[in-house]
């Protein structure tokens, strides 16, 4: 396996994963973008159908995702993907992705709320933010809300 590029482990860092090695980084670099992968797919249908359902429909994996040690959309890899390729387990979500599912889980809320509510506009800006920020992490590994707690909490210091 081919050791992380310096950028991969930055952004991995980034999101409160310390203490791994290269190898490891380089492994679940791919695989910590499911669970936005599948959040940003979810959140565009509910956002493109102006579907209030759609999206209280995700906000709950959203807000169990800040409650717990991972997201259940990991359970996809963890308990079945990463046996079949071999890969080690995600470790477990430390405060700033923690922070991450809550925003989201803040976003798809009013996104909804705003559909329900008659104010398609509110909808449709906050759910295509909410999107544009899940594209930007599942197809660079930047995390968009990581970069908005560091500006609050300051850098991960990793050993």
């Amino acid at each position: 396996m081919a050791a992380a590029s310096a950028a991969t482990r930055a952004n991995i860092r980034a999101q409160g994963f310390c203490g791994l090695d290269d190898e490891t980084y380089a492994q679940i670099n791919y695989p910590l973008r499911l669970s936005p992968a599948i959040c940003m797919i979810w959140a565009a249908v509910g956002t493109a159908l102006a579907s209030p359902s759609v999206l209280w429909a995700l906000a709950p994996f959203a807000a169990l995702g800040a409650i717990f040690p991972s997201h259940p959309f990991d359970v996809v890899y963890n308990h079945g993907l990463r046996h079949l390729l071999g890969t080690p387990a995600l470790p477990p979500y430390g405060f700033r992705c923690r922070m991450a599912c809550a925003m989201a889980t803040v976003m798809l809320v009013v996104a909804a709320w705003a559909f329900q509510a008659g104010l398609p506009l509110v909808g449709q800006v906050v759910g295509w933010s909410l999107v544009a920020a899940a594209f930007v992490n599942v197809s660079t590994g930047f995390c968009v809300p990581s970069f908005i707690v560091r500006l609050f909490a300051g850098e991960v210091r990793c050993a």
